[in-house]
């Protein structure tokens, strides 16, 4: 490939291996990572990103795929900086062919999924997290047996790695099926969610438990309204992304918002699922999965969401580029005229024919 046929992608992607050799080369402890934030629509993804980054700015709507990063000073150094890519998909299930992006081979090795829930739309959050883990476990899983085809040592290495949270003796160890790569799970506006009453709060909190114990995910209530669940919220994600000291607080308690380290919650601390009065005898799961599946929605049926109207990024001012908005603005001016005079065409010739002057 010429330099002239090179596209953005390769290019990154050969910067970003020509940063991985000067860092062994020099001993800077600089790191360089990646998170993929998917979620709810709506749930508060960017806010999240950009409390994160501290940067006091209105969050935008995302439109498809945005990406943004951080940095961060290395450990142990004065000068090197450890660089978090951050990317986030908008459209909540609706546009998850675009993780191809950011998920791939050349990323799977430092990368964190964050999936961001609507803890105050219960009638759509199991069927958004059901979905989005769907989607990101064939991408994830494609881009480790790419690695694997020139790399086996390194994904075998990020499988047991994943383990190394749970141990080799954890009494759940042969119900689990753990993300390769860390995973988390972040139930946002909270604060609505507390004032749910308190058996509401107990199905919703006890299922996200179940599945992010299962999948080997981080668990943890978040609220922009809250300074010490944005800092709780925070800190989970440098940890991941950075490197810094995870927190060691857990909290299970459903009367209060969870915050649930991978590896630190069991089956037996989760305990059985509550099903509604009646519904008992429908139940006919035929693994723990579809046993939590049906005590859910049996308090919340699931609705889909009816997909909104996207607006058009061509006239949304964080996309102004002038000259391209100049040509669109003529070519518009063109097709208008163009319509104009075929309408007034289409008009001539049927007066014409039903006069008669044309067959």
């Amino acid at each position: 490939m010429s330099g002239s046929d090179k596209t953005v992608w390769s290019l990154a992607i050969e910067e970003k291996r020509r940063l991985e050799i000067e860092r062994e080369d020099d001993g800077s402890g600089a790191t360089e990572s990646s998170i993929i934030f998917v979620g709810s629509k709506n749930a508060g993804k960017t806010t999240i990103i950009l409390r994160f980054l501290e940067r006091e700015e209105p969050p935008k709507p995302t439109v498809a795929l945005e990406y943004t990063y951080g940095r961060k000073q290395a450990r142990g150094t004065n000068m090197a900086k450890s660089v978090a890519h951050i990317w986030e998909l908008g459209g909540g299930t609706l546009l998850t062919k675009l993780l191809d992006s950011p998920i791939n081979e050349s990323t799977i090795r430092t990368a964190t999924i964050a999936i961001v829930l609507d803890l105050s739309r219960p009638h759509e959050l199991f069927l958004t997290l059901e979905t989005l883990l769907k989607e990101l476990r064939i991408r994830v899983n494609k881009a480790l047996a790419d690695l694997s085809t020139r790399d086996a040592r390194t994904a075998e290495k990020m499988k047991k790695q994943a383990w190394k949270k749970y141990g080799e003796d954890h009494p759940d160890r042969d119900l689990l099926d753990l993300f390769p790569v860390p995973l988390i799970i972040l139930g946002t506006k909270y604060d609505i969610l507390q004032d749910f009453d308190s058996e509401k709060r107990k199905v919703i909190s006890k299922m996200l438990r179940f599945i992010a114990h299962t999948n080997g995910a981080f668990l943890q209530f978040y609220s922009i309204k809250s300074t010490g669940l944005v800092s709780r919220g925070n800190a989970l994600i440098s940890s991941l992304v950075f490197g810094s000291s995870p927190s060691r607080v857990v909290q299970v308690d459903s009367s209060k918002p969870l915050l649930v380290p991978a590896g630190s919650d069991s089956l037996g601390s989760i305990g059985a699922p509550l099903l509604p009065s009646g519904d008992i005898s429908r139940i006919s799961a035929r693994n723990p999965y579809e046993l939590w599946k049906q005590s859910y929605t049996g308090f919340f049926p699931q609705e889909t969401s009816k997909p909104q109207r996207v607006e058009d990024p061509s006239k949304d001012p964080q996309f102004k580029e002038p000259a391209v908005d100049a040509m669109r603005a003529q070519k518009d001016e063109e097709l208008e005229r163009y319509r104009r005079q075929a309408e007034r065409k289409a008009r001539e010739a049927a007066r014409l024919k039903s006069a008669g002057i044309m067959t």
